[in-house]
């Protein structure tokens, strides 16, 4: 496959997440996790032809990823490949949501290929992540995103992480131009408050809408909003669940989000958005999929 105007490009990392077992807190599994990763296997479920480009590992971990990642239909030929080892996110779920801490450090994870090149070739990129803001993935981010603003459909989720692992000014500064660049932007509130802590999260929506993007709040139970260039906001509520899991539930939005914007066989853009409420509709039930059992890969709702 790798390419066409109907196929998206992923760019970003593929990773283990730690997570602790059930009635047990000092015992962790291993979970297929990174939000680019989750986001590539979400789209291909959802039936939009996707490729990921990220660095695959020589390692146990490494060949639990490739699996996961062709089980589910994803392009891996523009993958980089090495014999280092798969970088860890280790979670500690809280009341508040869920943190992290990274052990990153001298793993295969983030040798990202320069893909500015074959940007032009996919109908949308996304980018997003950890690989955003960790050296020297960040460099081939930052080249692949500024090709395809220029070529293509750019979409960027922030994912903000805090942790004592990453530098939170360059991280800042790194997502902000992201944010800047892009044709499509979905953010978490907490992602806003974070990158631009003076302004109100709905604010900083309707500023980046005003420079011709197409930007969508997530608000975790309490629904989601599209901000367009030339019309009100639209909200949507999320969709009721009985939850189990919230680990790669923003995830699973985003994909149920593009996938929507690709389903006419070509990705539109801010300038000719699809229904945006059925869009906010369908990425909340593709969501509440996640949220309703462990895991991060949703199940498939029938489009609206």
């Amino acid at each position: 496959m790798t390419g066409g105007p109907e196929a998206l490009l992923v760019v970003g990392e593929a990773l283990m997440d730690l997570v602790p077992v059930d009635g047990d807190g000092g015992v962790r599994a291993a979970q297929f996790g990174g939000a680019p990763a989750n986001v590539a296997v979400a789209l291909a479920r959802l039936g939009t032809p996707v490729a990921f480009a990220g660095g695959l590992g020589g390692d146990g971990f490494a060949r639990t990823v490739e699996d996961r990642l062709r089980a589910a239909g994803v392009d891996l030929g523009l993958c980089v490949r090495s014999d280092l080892p798969t970088a860890l996110a280790v979670a500690d779920p809280g009341a508040g949501g869920t943190g992290y801490h990274f052990h990153l450090q001298d793993t295969a994870t983030f040798r990202l290929p320069d893909l500015s090149a074959r940007a032009a070739g996919f109908g949308a990129v996304y980018v997003g992540g950890l690989a955003a803001v960790v050296e020297s993935a960040a460099e081939a981010v930052r080249a692949t995103a500024l090709a395809a603003a220029e070529h293509s459909l750019l979409v960027v989720d922030p994912n903000v992480r805090r942790d004592r692992t990453l530098d939170p000014e360059r991280g800042r500064t790194a997502l902000r131009e992201l944010c800047r660049l892009a044709h499509v932007v979905k953010a978490s509130d907490e992602d806003l408050a974070l990158l631009w802590p003076e302004a109100d999260p709905e604010d900083t929506c309707r500023t980046l809408a005003d420079g011709g993007r197409l930007v969508v709040l997530t608000r975790g139970a309490r629904g989601s909003t599209a901000y367009t260039p030339a019309a009100p906001p639209v909200s949507v509520a999320a969709t009721p669940v009985e939850v189990v899991n919230t680990i790669g539930a923003g995830d699973a939005f985003v994909a149920g989000l593009l996938s929507g914007l690709g389903a006419g066989g070509s990705f539109s853009g801010p300038s000719a958005p699809p229904d945006v409420r059925a869009l906010l509709a369908f990425a909340s039930e593709v969501a509440a999929s996640v949220c309703s059992r462990t895991g991060t890969e949703p199940s498939v709702p029938a489009r609206a």
